[in-house]
């Protein structure tokens, strides 16, 4: 099968555009994990609050949606699996579930399936689709990652969205608006390949 003709084909994400085989499956998988531990160490102290900033999410939204829901949602689950098991690959080189922001691990997670479901719809396609996809990828995240915090820490709600939400909404503004330049141009150049 021609690049063409799998760019056109209703249900494809961008890793499908390579040859079909269960090694490219599980390399697939774990290349996911390892991006998302390695863009976790990119992490960025916020104060006041006991989550930071870091390229986790980002990487998370991007495996999902590149990947689609299946493989998306394993490479998070095995990222979550082997920092639980204390591999220190989570925010700032740490592991387990005492962190106050494992609840975005376990939300991540769910996100990755989510977009990775849109995906193979056409989620990815155009930069209006893009940030919808990353939109409702991130408030998952949240929806999870928050209240978590709030339990971890004994925060209220309102403290947890302050430190938990409020202060990471201009970076995700920005690493949605590069997923809505670099999804689309990369299907726009595997069209030009075929």
């Amino acid at each position: 099968m021609s690049t063409a003709a799998v760019t056109t084909r209703p249900g494809a994400v961008l890793a499908d555009l390579l040859p079909a085989t269960r090694t490219r499956d599980i390399a697939l998988v774990l290349g996911g994990a390892a991006l998302t531990g390695i863009a976790a160490q990119l992490a960025v102290p916020i104060p006041g609050s006991p989550v930071p900033v870091t390229g986790q999410t980002f990487a998370a939204l991007l495996v999902g949606t590149s990947l689609g829901a299946r493989r998306g949602f394993l490479s998070l689950a095995l990222y979550a699996v082997l920092g639980v098991a204390g591999l220190p690959w989570f925010a700032d080189g740490s592991s387990g579930t005492g962190s106050a922001s494992f609840g975005y691990v376990l939300g991540m997670v769910i996100a990755s399936a989510v977009v990775g479901g849109l995906a193979r719809r056409g989620g990815d396609r155009s930069v209006l689709r893009t940030a919808g996809t990353m939109v409702l990828g991130s408030a998952i995240i949240y929806a999870i990652g928050v209240p978590y915090l709030a339990l971890a820490t004994g925060m209220s709600a309102t403290a947890a969205i302050a430190a938990g939400l409020t202060p990471f909404l201009i970076g995700d503004a920005v690493k949605a608006a590069l997923a809505m330049g670099a999804l689309p141009s990369a299907w726009k150049l595997a069209g030009r390949r075929g």
